[in-house]
């Protein structure tokens, strides 16, 4: 028994008698190929031939005979069980940059007008010293208050205007989209186009008003009230315009006038802000103060209707 095969299963031997033999008698596994057991086969040289045979194979006997199979299961609703799918993915509630910059507007808003209607105070209060030092001397800690309230206004003013207007161009943006969108219609103009109308100086005494008439529609209040806010912007435009100008003068008197410019100007300026506050209330149907907008319409009640009917009406 010098050449054999040994079962790759049980590891039992089995001789070659005539041609090899490739399932095993015992437990039906494979035979490797035939080894002289005299002459042991190097590694390099061994043919080996695996065999794929599924796991459910039995070992012993013959196969049993396939178990017929039911119906296919169906079902009147989804079923419940098996894996659970992964939870809906949350709304992201959180505000964007030009949400939370367009929220900020009626703030800034009142801020602007708080700040500038100081700023006019002051202006008149340095001017009421000029007049007090034509006959008197002015007492220096009342000229430093005067010089520190009207640098304070000078330097805050321009800085929360500022930024009252880039929060009031992501207001118009908003609002025009979504006036726009309860009417069918996409904002043709870019919030970019926006922006240039409404921060580019001398451009943007024409184009916001052009802006806010586009979505006024045919309501004619809102209309007077775009109107009379136009016209206060550009005042405001034309009073800084020559407030700058008046600066060049070096005369007494001219200096004295251009503190008087300049407190009409923030005056304007304050009911500027104002009006603009006004109008981006009436865009979200409020008044100026927040509240919501309650609409009136007067009746004519004859006088000889009972009084159950003058209620109804």
């Amino acid at each position: 028994m010098s050449v054999v095969q040994v079962c790759a299963h049980c590891a039992t031997r089995w001789p070659v008698v005539g041609a090899p033999a490739q399932w095993c008698p015992r437990c039906q596994g494979v035979l490797l190929s035939p080894v002289d057991t005299l002459r042991p086969t190097p590694p390099s040289r061994r043919n080996f031939r695996w065999v794929a045979r599924s796991p459910y194979r039995q070992l012993v006997g013959p196969r049993p005979p396939a178990r017929e199979l039911g119906p296919t299961p169906r079902y009147s609703e989804v079923p419940r069980w098996g894996l659970l799918d992964p939870p809906p993915e949350r709304p992201d509630d959180r505000l964007t940059r030009t949400e939370s910059a367009a929220d900020l507007a009626p703030t800034l808003l009142a801020c602007t007008a708080i700040v500038f209607g100081l700023a006019a105070a002051s202006e008149a209060f340095r001017y009421g010293l000029l007049l007090f030092n034509r006959v008197r001397l002015v007492d220096p800690l009342t000229l430093a208050l005067s010089d520190s309230m009207v640098w304070a206004t000078q330097v805050s003013a321009p800085l929360v205007a500022l930024a009252a207007a880039i929060a009031s161009v992501c207001r118009l943006a908003l609002t025009r989209r979504r006036v726009l969108a309860a009417r069918g219609l996409a904002d043709p103009r870019s919030p970019r186009s926006l922006a240039v109308g409404v921060l580019v100086p001398v451009v943007n005494l024409v184009m916001p008003g052009v802006f806010l008439s586009e979505i006024a529609g045919g309501d004619r209040r809102t209309l007077t009230a775009i109107r009379i806010w136009w016209a206060a912007w550009v005042a405001n435009g034309a009073l800084v315009a020559v407030g700058l100008l008046w600066r060049n003068r070096d005369t007494l008197q001219a200096q004295a006038d251009g503190v008087v410019l300049a407190a009409v100007t923030a005056a304007v300026a304050a009911a500027t802000a104002l009006l603009t506050l006004h109008i981006v209330r009436r865009f979200d149907d409020r008044d100026l103060f927040g509240r919501q907008h309650r609409s009136a319409r007067w009746i004519n009640v004859p006088r000889n209707a009972q009084p159950e009917e003058a209620a109804v009406g």
